[in-house]
């Protein structure tokens, strides 16, 4: 029978994006593999997979995309949670019968190895737990943030208060201290539902057959270490850590628009170009806008800017549904573009960015700090700006900036707002300063690095090495120790199908795990 993986994610397209580039991965170390991908509707408008999902199915054939029937919130489900994670997680949680099915069907012409998880799939552990299939999480993250998150129920049973109430850093082993505004949002209430989600979500973790992160061990020693060392789990066994990255995607989420960012960046002279995005999701209100604009005029630089339609809530950070593309005349400041017509250029919505951030005029990246566009710019060996807006961006910074030493940090207002100073002052720095010299010199280090980790014989390969090396081993190992002691009579007639033995009964009492033929099985003992 065929080998396969089964790969499950939140509906978000940057989940998407990191998932599928794991599954193209495992297929050049093991071409014999099957990938197979669940695919959900989504709770709200996380970004559209339409289009990507297409162009990985037309060039990568060994990766199947399961669709599950579409699935709505129950009527009486209602929840004080602000955070839109909280409707992710229980949307995840319904679809486990589609899930149960799922395996079950993949299994009947495959031995499934392993269903692979983020960490919003809480719920599909048990469906794991119940059909024999070995579950991991595949960790979209770095390992910075892992360490907060597996000590997540250490601090909750040694603080009775919630991380917005901290009067001091959160200190977490193998990290620089967190302040308590810089944790997660749907992590700050401990009351909060996405609170209680994700503390569910470490704790099954724990269990689990392994963590794989996108991450390498020479970007983030001192967390990985930490991990590994047991000290974010001082109660219990750590589940095995597979660090196989730097994994970025080579078209970025391609919608099909014409390149015209990277036309205008073949005239511009090398690493001179500032390029701001924020993600498939992060917005502004207009007044942010206008501020960036001027910022951006004001520092004499050149750039790239990829704008999305205004947000009119000055506190969203994320959209969570469909925008129209931005009238960038009503929008921006008056004469912005007669001015900066020889030195910039604003893009709707979309640029290629893995491509952006590659061509030799970029110069530096604005980002929101998002792990995807951070591992980008590493592998490209572009200098970063922080500018988190969501989700664990404002944890990252913290570590991008202390820890790792490849970004400077833009500092908001008490509002949460970045003044046009504060964009002209650190879009200068970063192109011009010593300190914007000393952040090139060690993300330049740090692609050097990923390039070594990624080699036949560096630290990411070997890890992914061992991670398909237990997969026979550890669903085959319980059955197999047993037989293997027998006397060689015994197991010849067990070979042969001789059920009159003892011995044969015995084995042919146990249910081998899912997907697992009895000849599959019996191919061990020739």
């Amino acid at each position: 029978m065929k080998e396969a993986i089964v790969l499950y994610h939140s509906p978000a397209i940057s989940h998407l994006i990191s998932l599928v580039e794991l599954g193209k991965l495992l297929l050049t170390h093991r071409p014999s593999l099957s990938i197979h991908i669940l695919i959900t509707n989504q709770a709200y408008d996380a970004g559209s997979t339409t289009a990507y999902i297409a162009s990985v199915s037309d060039t990568v054939p060994s990766i199947a995309f399961h669709y599950f029937p579409a699935t709505t919130l129950l009527l009486d489900f209602s929840t004080t949670s602000p955070n839109y994670e909280t409707l992710a997680i229980e949307l995840l949680r319904l679809n486990n019968p589609n899930v149960h099915l799922a395996l079950t069907s993949i299994s009947e012409n495959h031995v499934v190895h392993g269903l692979i998880i983020d960490f919003f799939c809480i719920a599909a552990v048990t469906v794991a737990r119940e059909l024999n299939v070995p579950c991991y999480y595949f960790f979209t993250s770095g390992a910075g943030y892992l360490n907060f998150f597996l000590y997540v129920p250490t601090l909750h049973d040694r603080f009775a208060k919630s991380f917005k109430d901290f009067d001091a850093s959160v200190d977490v082993p193998g990290s620089p201290p967190i302040p308590p505004s810089d944790v997660a949002k749907p992590m700050q209430d401990r009351y909060d539902e996405a609170y209680k989600g994700f503390l569910d979500s470490s704790l099954k973790m724990q269990t689990s057959a392994g963590i794989i992160v996108n991450t390498f061990e020479k970007l983030e020693p001192r967390a990985i270490q930490a991990i590994m060392d047991g000290e974010c789990l001082p109660t219990g066994p750590t589940p095995p850590l597979y660090c196989i990255g730097p994994l970025i995607s080579s078209k970025g989420g391609d919608d099909g628009r014409s390149p015209e960012s990277l036309t205008w960046l073949d005239s511009q002279p090398r690493g001179s170009v500032v390029f701001l995005c924020y993600g498939s999701l992060g917005v502004f209100p207009v007044a942010q806008l206008k501020e960036i604009a001027t910022g951006l005029e004001r520092s004499g630089q050149r750039f790239l800017w990829v704008i999305r339609h205004p947000t009119k809530d000055k506190n969203q950070k994320a959209a969570t549904s469909m925008m129209p593309d931005p009238d960038l005349g009503s929008l921006l400041p008056e004469g912005f573009f007669e001015r900066i017509k020889e030195r910039g250029l604003l893009v709707r919505k979309w640029a290629p960015q893995v491509e952006v951030l590659s061509h030799p005029s970029v110069g530096g990246f604005v980002t929101h700090c998002g792990w995807n566009s951070v591992l980008e710019a590493v592998c490209a060996g572009v200098p970063m700006l922080a500018w988190p807006l969501y989700a664990e961006q404002r944890h990252n910074r913290v570590l991008l900036v202390q820890e790792m030493r490849i970004t400077l940090p833009v500092d908001e207002s008490e509002d949460g707002s970045v003044s046009l100073e504060e964009v002209e002052k650190r879009v200068r720095e970063l192109m011009e300063s010593e300190e914007g010299k000393m952040v090139r010199e060690q993300v330049l280090a740090m692609k050097e690095e990923a390039k070594a980790a990624l080699s036949p014989s560096g630290s990411s390969r070997s890890a992914l090495a061992g991670l398909i090396e237990t997969w026979k081993r550890k669903r085959n190992a319980p059955i197999i120790a047993e037989v293997i002691q027998w006397p060689r009579p015994a197991r010849a007639r067990l070979q042969k199908g001789r059920k009159s033995d003892g011995c044969c009964r015995k084995i042919c009492d146990v249910t081998p795990p899912i997907g697992t033929s009895m000849s599959f099985f019996l191919s061990f003992f020739g």
